[in-house]
């Protein structure tokens, strides 16, 4: 074939390369370049660890029940769980924890922003910058509802974080975390935003940022940012089912962080507005029971006594629409925007009752201490037992009660470390009788486990998916 005839194959070869440049350009620029947002944002993001001495763990006979006396269930946990201590140079048991995390500067004095859990119950807590210095840092205040801790290290002109707004924050945008998973520092992850307000379990004051930013063990505390470089929120949870990264990570919003710092800085603890009622969520067939067109709302199932919105006059039965403007699309919605208020506050409520609408003003109180005040029906307020047992439970519901054909009794929402760890007990739980007492509160359970006898036998009756087995254990000196 002559040089002519191949002109026109030459010349529509040329066409479709320069197309394909074209198209490889577009592709290149509808990317986003994190580069430059790294670069400025990554010399305020540090590493912090944390050491605790943890008490004498020893298995020493009489100290702990012998494997054989526990029942199977509770064996084959005891066997896999039990951790093997090293001795110190002077022959007993002790262990010295370290945990990695992250965390921000957010002022150049030295105030760090990082998640409770990642500081909690440490004796020391060490700040790394980028450039590998470490710092002592002081405990300014940590809030366990929301996950946030405010850390203080000693120094002038410390690198920053820009912060931004998450309220702006829309879902499918770009976002991206800096942290320091299974403790690589400074390891930079990007995804988008899957979704705002969302509402976890045991979690009730926080409308998590949900996004697929890959986050592991040692990111948490970091920060998450947007597009402008600035930080949009705290990176803190996973959801998983393998124990690692699927896809679903969750951010407190930088605005209920810096509320929950600006106060942790000025009082040393956290004010929370408090309406006193328990909840629940309004499903298909309880809207239409309360002439709803659709499901929506809170709906008020106990109205504390004495508590604001008993003073206010809401009533059980009453389904609330929205507050001060704010509709209330899922009960879990409520809980946020009463936290959000302080003591004293104003709260116009909008609520259907006897399938008519109508306003209510009430003023919003503080939240107690040991009360969430605002809870879904069927959860009973968590009581911290002592640390010689090291576990947290809370009341059994009505429903429980004749499910399990108790007359009281306690079922576990948190196991810590200590005995209860030790001898295998799970979340979950139930327990009916301890040191052959029976338990009819979560009150009672405290003061019974206060006051448990030392290096003798004490048992307890466990109810595990409705089988019931007497333990025993011994507490050491």
């Amino acid at each position: 074939m002559s040089i002519p005839r191949l002109k026109p194959y030459l010349s529509m070869f040329a066409a479709v390369l320069m197309l394909g440049q074209v198209l490889t350009a577009q592709a290149e620029e509808a990317l986003p370049d994190f580069t430059t947002l790294v670069e400025q944002a990554s010399p305020a993001v540090v590493n912090i660890s944390t050491k605790q001495k943890l008490p004498d763990r020893r298995i020493a006979a009489g100290q702990m029940p012998d494997l054989e006396g526990l029942p199977p269930m509770f064996r084959e946990f005891f066997e896999r769980n039990m951790p093997q201590q090293p001795r110190s140079p002077r022959g007993d048991r002790q262990r010295e924890a370290q945990s990695l995390g992250s965390g921000f500067i957010i002022s150049s004095d030295g105030y760090v922003l990082t998640n409770n859990h990642v500081v909690a119950d440490a004796d020391e807590i060490i700040v790394r910058l980028s450039d590998r210095s470490e710092l002592q840092a002081k405990l300014v205040g940590t809030d366990p509802r929301t996950d946030v801790a405010l850390l203080k290290v000693e120094g002038k002109d410390l690198p920053i974080v820009k912060l931004g707004d998450s309220e702006k924050l829309k879902v499918g945008e770009w976002v991206l975390a800096i942290g320091s998973p299974f403790g690589f520092d400074h390891s930079v992850t990007k995804g988008i935003v899957s979704a705002k307000g969302r509402t976890l379990p045991n979690d009730t004051y926080v409308p998590f940022i949900q996004t697929d930013v890959a986050i592991n063990p040692g990111n948490s505390g970091g920060p998450l940012f947007n597009m402008k470089g600035e930080v949009v929120g705290i990176n803190s949870q996973i959801f998983t089912r393998s124990g690692g990264f699927m896809g679903l990570s969750f951010a407190i919003p930088i605005d209920v962080a810096l509320d929950v710092s600006n106060q942790l800085k000025k009082d040393g603890k956290v004010n929370r507005g408090w309406l006193g009622v328990v909840i629940q969520e309004v499903n298909k067939d309880l809207a239409e029971s309360f002439g709803l067109d659709k499901p929506a709302g809170a709906l008020v199932a106990q109205v504390l006594e004495d508590g604001p919105a008993a003073k206010g006059g809401l009533q059980v039965g009453d389904v609330i629409l929205s507050m001060n403007g704010q509709p209330i699309i899922m009960s879990a919605d409520l809980p946020h925007l009463v936290g959000s208020l302080k003591d004293g506050a104003k709260a116009k409520l909008e609520i259907i009752r006897n399938g008519k609408r109508q306003n209510l003003d009430v003023t919003v109180g503080a939240l107690p201490d040991e009360d969430a005040g605002i809870t879904t029906a069927g959860q009973g307020s968590a009581e911290r037992s002592s640390n010689r047992l090291g576990v947290a439970v809370s009341d059994l519901t009505a429903e429980q009660k004749k499910a399990l054909e108790l007359k009281g009794g306690v079922v576990i929402k948190e196991v810590l470390d200590g005995p209860a760890a030790l001898i295998g007990l799970r979340p979950g739980d139930v327990i009916s009788h301890l040191n052959n007492q029976a338990i009819g509160s979560a009150k009672e359970f405290t003061e019974i486990a206060k006051d448990l006898p030392k290096n003798r036998s004490v048992s307890m009756r466990v109810l595990r998916q409705g089988r019931a087995s007497f333990i025993t254990f011994k507490l050491a000196e």
